[in-house]
């Protein structure tokens, strides 16, 4: 595997397909490259020259950082692929005084194995809120 942690020569159709089938949703190669080029910590991790996982860290450089897009091909999940990129970006982000993330509904055990814990204070507004409420990512108050 080769481990990439620059955006020069992304296929961002490649990594825009890879969100879609991880399955991570829709996110056109245009947002993808908005939000992975405004991250401070990127990892694109590539077999036999076809991108299989992808993840990125927003950071501030002292007080928090935020674990974001952590996708796996369907065909590497399940073999260490994700636990190995959001271990890499932790490490890269080691020194804020928080790591954050927030797990797609089923995901939570996976991210506590890793060492996140549950937070009891956690707040979020969506744009899509209705979304939000309907896959569980947030609770109806």
């Amino acid at each position: 595997m080769q481990w990439i942690d620059h955006l020069r020569d992304v296929d961002w159709d490649e990594l825009s397909a890879l969100y879609r089938i991880a399955p991570l949703g829709e996110k056109s190669p245009d947002y993808l490259r908005t939000a992975f080029g405004n991250s401070r910590y990127v990892a694109l991790v590539y077999a036999d020259g076809r991108l299989v996982g992808a993840g990125r860290a927003l950071a501030d450089g002292v007080d928090c950082a935020y674990l974001s897009d952590i996708a796996v091909h369907p065909r590497h999940q399940g073999g260490g692929l994700g636990k190995a990129i959001v271990e890499s970006l932790v490490r890269r982000a080691q020194g804020h005084r928080k790591i954050l993330l927030y797990a797609n509904p089923g995901k939570e055990g996976f991210y506590l194995r890793l060492g996140f814990k549950r937070m009891n204070t956690a707040m979020a507004m969506f744009a899509d809120e209705a979304t939000a409420l309907a896959t569980g990512v947030v609770a109806a108050v």
